[in-house]
């Protein structure tokens, strides 16, 4: 089994951004749904439910001292706002298992393979 990063993705413009709360719940619902069908089949990794891209902070360790900067990494018109981490036997598998995320969630969804681990030394 191969793991897998389903990334759901969000734009300005997305019609979910403008729900009330009453009317997103039954999103969660069905991606609440669609999480315990993962966990029950044995596929589920972690995931999760991001805050706004507003919440981020950027933290640059690469000098002497760290930098930390609030606000996204990269200025986009597109951000993630959730994600599932699965196991699944091939692409063909975690794509299907994408698409009924995607239907859960009322949003696009990433698929993207992990690297495979290297060997033990």
């Amino acid at each position: 089994m191969s793991q897998y990063l389903l990334s759901v993705h969000h734009t300005p413009d997305d019609p979910m951004l403008a729900l009330t709360p009453e009317e997103v719940q039954p999103v969660f619902e069905a991606v609440d749904r669609f999480n315990k069908m993962l966990m029950d089949q044995g596929i589920w990794v972690f995931g999760g439910g991001l805050h706004p891209i507003e919440a981020s902070t950027v933290v640059d360790g690469t000098g002497d001292e760290p930098i930390f900067t609030d606000g996204p990494f990269a200025e986009s018109k597109e951000w993630m706002g959730g994600f599932w981490v699965i196991e699944a036997p091939d692409l063909d598998a975690a794509l299907k298992l994408a698409a009924e995320g995607s239907k859960a969630c009322q949003g696009k969804v990433e698929v993207r393979p992990f690297q495979d681990e290297p060997p033990a030394a």
